[in-house]
């Protein structure tokens, strides 16, 4: 997830994004890496929405250093590599 300030958009929603923060989950733990300027095409634009800061303040989560978050999230995404693997396998038998 891309956290960031917007200021501009240019003609057919070209975005320029400041400030950007990833923000890395795993659980209820989060840690953030700082990424600067992004530059993004419009027509790959899927979603974008606002942060209300006063929910975002309820919201359960904890901030933790980078090095905690990193391991588990690439275990998970691992894991999930393989799910999609084995599930690819397993429609291409059915054909």
């Amino acid at each position: 997830m891309l956290i960031t300030t917007l200021p501009s958009i240019w003609c057919k929603a070209n975005l320029v994004l400041e400030d950007t923060v990833e923000r890395i989950y795993h659980g209820s733990a989060y840690g953030d890496i700082q990424r600067g300027i992004f530059i993004i095409r419009g027509e790959n634009v899927v979603l974008l929405g606002e942060v209300d800061l006063d929910k975002e303040d309820n919201v359960p989560l904890t901030p933790v250093p980078l090095e905690h978050v990193i391991p588990p999230h690439r275990q998970e995404q691992e894991q999930r590599k393989i799910r999609e693997v084995i599930k690819a396998k397993v429609l291409l038998e059915e054909k």
